[in-house]
């Protein structure tokens, strides 16, 4: 008996998002070698429109790693970070606590600007903070996925670089589902991910260095995340690595679909599902974490209603609904359901099921929603 999944199931958790079906179709393509010359045209036109996804300036880089989101957050700060390089990383939940981590393990002298779980970083206390402890880079998560704050990158870029800093921005939960400027908004070095709001699978992880960034890079220890080394192969056609042709179809598709949905329909249309969700909450009761004007549009940190099992009713969609969505994370466990709405997960079919799916998961344990 196969122990492969027979049923689509409905992903509206933290990640990953649906794939679309434009993509599933892609990623059955026939594969090819990592230097085959059609291989080596496709990764021209993924460069090129990662460059335009990023909204990258004049002398940037860009190319998509081997490996989760996790693998774009090392070859960032591998390539960017040595022993004594001074980074201050703004940690406003769990994702900001790994970048200082791995600025840490890197060798960086680290201060963190620690702000309470479930609230943005403020531009005046970045300030501050650096006017007291100058820094040669600043590290923000621009989407922090633990607690569904949208923290105000294109201001905090503005006030690191007028310390003179480099701007180093996880875009993991962001890049395609909010506004990301790259270029404009002053940022140094990026990185995401395929699964979430591009609506591919797992896989890879796009980055992107501008000029700064490429002009201040260190020495990396690392031979895999090396951006000299990833350079040789997407520009010199070097072999590096066994790079996957089917992953990279995946990316293709998947940045297609959104070129031809265009940015800014697409970022318009996260928001639009992510108010319907939260006032469908408020009809019933929930809340979300975060406050208005901090909260992202692509993950919801959604209270948990006291005298609720958190757990039970995460169980009940998975196999009653066939709905995943995610736990909290950190001193949030058990306090927040984190409900994606990402990609191809973003609509309003899915909503309307999630709704109704959590209304029943409520109700086994008691617990009728207000105005269910």
């Amino acid at each position: 008996m196969s122990l492969l999944p027979s049923r689509e199931r409905i992903l509206l958790g933290p990640g990953p998002s649906m794939t679309s079906p434009r993509v599933m179709r892609a990623l059955s393509t026939p594969t090819v070698s990592h230097l085959d010359p059609q291989m080596l045209a496709l990764l021209d036109d993924v460069r090129a429109r990662l460059l335009r996804t990023f909204g990258a300036g004049e002398g940037s880089f860009a190319c998509a790693v081997s490996g989760t989101g996790t693998s774009g957050m090392e070859t960032t700060v591998a390539n960017l970070v040595e022993p004594g390089t001074r980074v201050l990383v703004v940690v406003t939940g769990y994702f900001g606590d790994r970048l200082a981590q791995m600025c840490e393990r890197y060798g960086a002298v680290v201060t963190r600007l620690n702000v309470e779980w479930g609230r943005a970083c403020r531009p005046n206390d970045l300030d501050a903070a650096l006017t007291k402890t100058p820094a040669d880079l600043v590290a923000i998560v621009h989407a922090e996925t633990s607690t569904g704050v949208l923290n105000p990158v294109q201001e905090l870029a503005a006030i690191a670089r007028a310390h003179h800093a480099l701007v180093l921005v996880d875009a993991v939960t962001s890049f395609g589902g909010h506004p990301l400027k790259v270029g404009a908004w002053g940022i140094d070095a990026a990185y995401s991910c395929t699964q979430k709001c591009l609506g591919g699978p797992s896989g890879l992880a796009p980055v992107v260095f501008g000029p700064r960034a490429l002009e201040r890079r260190t020495a990396c220890r690392s031979f895999y995340f090396d951006l000299g080394l990833l350079e040789d192969y997407w520009l010199r056609r070097k072999y590096h690595h066994t790079m996957s042709s089917t992953l990279v179809y995946a990316l293709y598709e998947a940045l297609s679909v959104v070129e031809e949905e265009g940015l800014e329909a697409r970022w318009a249309r996260h928001e639009h599902n992510h108010r319907a969700f939260i006032d469908q909450l408020a009809k019933r009761g929930l809340s979300v974490l975060p406050p208005d004007g901090e909260r992202l549009w692509t993950l919801n940190a959604v209270r948990v209603p006291d005298g609720i099992n958190d757990a039970a009713v995460r169980a009940h969609l998975l196999e009653q609904s066939n709905i995943e969505i995610g736990a909290g994370l950190g001193p949030l466990a058990g306090k927040i359901w984190r409900v994606g709405l990402m990609g191809e997960s973003s609509d309003t079919r899915y909503l309307a099921l999630l709704m109704q799916g959590l209304e029943h998961a409520c109700a086994a344990q008691g617990h009728q929603l207000g105005g269910a």
